[in-house]
């Protein structure tokens, strides 16, 4: 039983082995924007908070406006999103190995609360792109990701005709799309309130 305790509460609070994670979460003041909501205890610096919200950001050189300009109230989600992965010690349970030159880790079936999932195709579905899966089969040779040739800009709603379309495949299974309520314990939130403490701690104990 020992062992199995310390096991869950090793997946508890920790930092995927990633390109810009930190090695071992705790306490960051300075986080920028977004990123705020995990200032109490981040796996990001305040450095990384703040590339998350550029544009064309260094963190992966990758760029959103690949289809013409994403509109705000859709790359708001993707921030969320870059936060989320960038800053959240509550992972754990969902981290894997992942065999590429930028990273060891990666997150797998992250099981996404219902309510972020379609506020996020919701913001999105008008924006446009070329790619279903934004992991892979980009045309970087400028530098930075652009659309692979023959590839058509066309609305999110046609490449993604469903919430859980987006959030499962975009990121190639990163997250699961769940019929879990946010508050409901059972699902990770990617927006929650600060002053009310952090829900994915609860949830990355229920699960791990």
């Amino acid at each position: 039983i020992v062992t199995m305790v310390v096991a869950q509460e090793s997946l508890l609070n920790i930092c995927m082995d990633a390109t810009h994670h930190k090695k071992k979460p705790g306490p960051e003041g300075q986080l920028y924007g977004q990123c705020v909501l995990w200032k109490e205890n981040a796996c990001c610096t305040a450095n990384t908070s703040m590339e998350a919200h550029q544009d064309q950001s260094y963190l992966y050189k990758f760029n959103w406006d690949h289809c013409g300009v994403m509109p705000d109230r859709c790359k708001r989600h993707f921030i969320q999103d870059t936060c989320l992965y960038e800053c959240s010690p509550n992972l754990g349970p969902w981290i894997d190995e992942a065999d590429t030159s930028w990273r060891k880790q990666r997150v797998l079936h992250v099981p996404l609360c219902r309510e972020d999932c379609e506020q996020w195709w919701e913001d999105c579905q008008d924006a446009l792109t070329c790619k279903f899966n934004w992991h892979k089969g980009w045309n970087w040779t400028t530098g930075t990701n652009q659309c692979p040739q023959g590839a058509m800009c066309q609305k999110f709603k046609f490449v993604f005709p469903t919430p859980a379309d987006l959030c499962e495949e975009i990121w190639s299974h990163s997250y699961r799309y769940t019929l879990h309520h946010r508050g409901s314990g059972r699902c990770i939130q990617m927006w929650f309130d600060p002053a009310q403490g952090n829900p994915n701690v609860a949830v990355a104990r229920y699960y791990a």
